[in-house]
């Protein structure tokens, strides 16, 4: 067995990743004569309406508290199980990047809390459970499409990421994290890598972003397809820059704080956000 240098690893990754979802949503695929014809319409927002819907995802969060905490847990015993098998392959360089890349799947990854959302919303009595009642959705199909287009923006980014990395530093893996940390904080390479990241991994937010903000509530909620809820995002951010734009530095910086003691802040993090992001939708699409 041979140790693939990162960017032959990230290729082989997101070519059968891209594979095996592409297989999954052609499997779900749904006639276009089943979705509505009419387009959502998009509603202006204000400031205040993120700390509102940032308040209203906390109050949910403080409703299921000990349900969420359980499917939370979920996140960072993610992230840290991938940045072992990376360890592993000698992807140390690539460790950071996947952390950070799991801002890119996060309006996928939140699915469950949507559902929860909408049916707290109904009147309902939920549980953790109904988050898995996404699974069985009519819109699964639809959500597996989108969730396609957001591997692929995933998986270049960390090919990016990979290129970056041998463009500034070398091919060469580093014989130690400490030395690792040494070359990109102390060398002109290291910097240029910091900064040249830095400003591609905001491009891909950008449009993940742009892409996903609204997307996978407005599947759950209403009977469009995969490319009419996209277009549906785009449009709120394109009719709301200054607060979706404002959305996604809160977004990022919380995720970032949830990161920092070992991706444990996620347990909470990631609950809070999942269901402040379906009254978001509420508030952006009507």
């Amino acid at each position: 067995m041979t140790i693939k240098n990162p960017v032959e690893w990230t290729y082989d990754q997101a070519r059968i990743g891209l594979r095996a979802a592409g297989a999954a949503g052609r499997s779900f695929a749904r006639p276009p004569a089943a979705f509505d014809g009419a387009r959502p319409l998009v509603r202006r927002l204000s400031f205040a309406d993120l700390r509102d819907c940032l308040a209203l995802g906390f109050q949910d969060f403080r409703s299921y508290r000990t349900d969420l905490l359980f499917i939370g847990i979920v996140y960072p015993l993610a992230g840290l199980l991938l940045a072992r098998v990376m360890l592993g392959y000698d992807m140390l360089p690539l460790v950071f990047p996947l952390v950070a890349g799991f801002a890119l799947i996060g309006p996928l990854a939140a699915t469950g809390l949507y559902e929860m959302s909408r049916r707290r919303e109904q009147g309902g009595q939920v549980t953790w459970i109904d988050a898995f009642e996404a699974f069985r959705s009519p819109a699964i199909g639809e959500i597996v499409k989108f969730g396609v287009a957001l591997l692929g923006v995933f998986l270049l980014w960390m090919i990016a990421a990979a290129l970056i990395y041998g463009a500034t530093l070398g091919w060469q893996a580093p014989e130690t994290p400490s030395a690792f940390l040494a070359a990109v904080l102390t060398t002109p390479a290291g910097w240029a890598l910091i900064v040249i990241g830095g400003a591609v991994g905001f491009g891909f937010a950008l449009m993940a972003l742009a892409i996903g903000v609204v997307t996978v509530p407005l599947l759950l909620d209403r009977n469009v397809d995969a490319s009419t809820a996209i277009s549906t995002s785009i449009a709120v951010m394109r009719g709301n820059p200054g607060p979706i734009l404002a959305w996604g530095a809160l977004v990022a910086t919380l995720l970032a704080a949830g990161a920092v003691p070992l991706l444990l802040g996620l347990i909470v993090v990631m609950p809070v956000l999942g269901h402040a992001t379906w009254h978001l939708y509420r508030r952006a699409v009507w």
